[in-house]
């Protein structure tokens, strides 16, 4: 295994992901309770207990089973919920793992509920249960699976069956990043991609990441490659600002998606409330992009709110956007 992206798992980041927890920027309560957790199995010379991490996408989520696997010095096995379409699919990767190997199973939430049923023995007593024939003549057998560690990560915890989630001994939300996690994030990137920056660049970067580590790679490599076209190579605020300019990201890191959104909810529905469903039909965006990549950035920044009647834009996002607030209309029935 040769983990080194923060925040991401894209193929191209590769060399920048950490090794280690300590090489981990930002998530310090999540590395606390999993250097314990680490530590702890080591000395009773047991697998991990089986962890489940949940929060917005791009955050580290990959990035800490990698580490647990190095850490741990086992294998890590990765799959994802999609993938795992019969329960012959999941029995198959089972079979195979070998004392304290990590089993990451990525968008979790997915996973079909015949997948599942195999899931819950193998979690808890690491045993399979496989039903042999058909009719009268099937009958059932148990295998015994080496003791293994179940990682895994979702962006949608609320989608997790409550039998599922409690199989997991340890459970930690991911949280965006602060601006000086993000400045270190950046400024490790740097060196290893042998960019040239100076300290305002770097921050003018950081603080349009969205508080996101895979978002603030993103950004690296796009204001990189413009520096390399339009000037020296070199990247200063300046050029920074030009670049992300050119890619219509604010300040604040809005880009053209939020924009949307904000402006659907402002400029069409006087505000809201309005519904997910509407809003994804009037901008021409899947639903879960706009739960799972949009809002959630957006409410950290105070620019919507959530209601029973739907989503609804704040005066901070009024603001922002340069609008004047009138209130929004609360009449809106509930989108159904």
């Amino acid at each position: 295994m040769s983990p080194d992206n923060q925040g991401g798992d894209d193929h191209n980041e590769v060399p920048i992901r950490p090794r280690y927890l300590h090489e981990m920027i930002g998530q310090d309560r999540v590395k606390q309770n999993l250097s314990i957790l680490i530590e702890a199995a080591k000395g009773r010379n047991e697998a991990l207990d089986h962890v489940l991490f949940y929060g917005p996408p791009g955050l580290g989520k990959t990035t800490l089973a990698h580490i647990l696997c190095i850490e741990m010095g086992v294998n890590l096995k990765i799959t994802s919920g999609p993938a795992i379409e019969r329960a012959g699919d999941l029995a198959a990767i089972l079979t195979n793992l070998q004392a304290g190997d990590i089993l990451f199973i990525d968008e979790i939430h997915r996973l079909g509920r015949a997948v599942e049923e195999i899931l819950y023995p193998a979690m808890e007593d690491f045993a399979l249960d496989l039903t042999i024939g058909k009719g009268p003549s099937a009958r059932s057998i148990r295998l015994k699976l080496p003791r293994f560690t179940t990682v895994g990560a979702t962006t949608r915890l609320a989608l997790l069956t409550a039998p599922l989630r409690a199989r997991f001994g340890a459970i930690h939300r991911l949280d965006f990043y602060d601006e000086e996690s993000m400045v270190g994030i950046v400024r490790r990137a740097s060196e290893v991609f042998h960019v040239s920056m100076d300290e305002p660049g770097i921050r003018e970067i950081a603080c349009r990441a969205r508080g996101t580590p895979r978002v603030a790679l993103r950004l690296l490599r796009r204001v990189r490659d413009f520096a390399e076209v339009r000037a020296d190579g070199r990247i200063t605020q300046e050029i920074a600002r030009q670049a992300l300019a050119l890619m219509e990201i604010d300040d604040l890191g809005l880009d053209d998606s939020d924009r949307r959104v904000l402006d659907t909810i402002i400029r069409k529905f006087n505000g809201g409330p309005v519904g997910l469903q509407t809003i994804s039909a009037s901008i021409s965006e899947e639903p879960d992009t706009i739960m799972d990549v949009v809002e959630p950035y957006l409410l950290q920044l105070g620019f919507i709110d959530r209601t029973p009647q739907g989503r609804v834009a704040t005066p901070k996002a009024y603001e922002h956007l340069g609008l004047p607030y009138q209130g929004s209309s609360q009449t809106r029935l509930p989108e159904l």
